[in-house]
């Protein structure tokens, strides 16, 4: 499988991030959460020549998926999210499915904690981690479908991935738009709590 390109976007009022993740040989590609400003994404697409054949959503709040249905009628592309977040998506996104992009492919990681159908994408080398993990800070746990110790979980199985393995968030809050897994491992003081029930203190606090 060839490499993927993952392209870093600002969208919208709410410091969102969406990303332009596509297939160089082929210019066949996804956005992923397109937020508020869908437009941004469009533009990213058309400047390098991709064509989008789904639109992803890492979770269902409106602050990702308000711009959908304007990427999804310029480009025809389907949409593509957890049925427990986004129930009227074409593709049905859980743990284990992969989504074809070109000659590369990306798996999904279901991580709920956040929301209950909250994923992440695993391209190669790389995490699209939505408002699961931030660079140096963790996703709110305290919304209506929210369950911190979901979110514990989730959270480990990211830490444990490799670590140069890039960070790519939903959201700039952190010193810097991207980082790896050792980063976080090393600033994140939601990474370091020993136990479940440190994490709660410091989450729910």
């Amino acid at each position: 499988m060839s490499s993927l390109e993952i392209v870093q976007i600002r969208s919208g009022q709410m410091e969102n991030f969406s990303y332009l993740v596509f297939c160089p040989v082929t210019l066949r590609g996804i956005g992923v959460d397109p937020s508020l400003a869908p437009e941004n994404l469009l533009a990213e697409a058309e400047k390098r020549g991709v064509r989008l054949e789904l639109v992803v959503n890492t979770h269902g709040h409106r602050d990702h998926t308000g711009g959908n249905g304007k990427v999804i009628e310029a480009t025809g592309a389907r949409l593509a999210a957890h049925p427990a977040d986004v129930p009227e998506a074409d593709v049905e996104l859980e743990e284990g499915s992969d989504i074809i992009i070109g000659e590369g492919k990306v798996a999904v990681l279901h991580t709920p904690g956040h929301s209950p159908g909250s994923i992440v994408l695993n391209a190669p080398g790389a995490l699209i981690t939505g408002d699961t993990l931030f660079i140096t800070r963790v996703g709110r746990a305290d919304l209506a479908g929210s369950d911190p110790e979901a979110l514990y979980r989730s959270l480990q199985r990211l830490a444990a991935f490799a670590p140069e393995t890039k960070i790519y968030p939903g959201h700039d809050y952190g010193p810097r738009p991207v980082s790896t897994v050792a980063f976080e491992k090393a600033n994140n003081p939601f990474l370091q709590c020993p136990d479940l029930e440190s994490f709660i203190r410091l989450r729910m606090g």
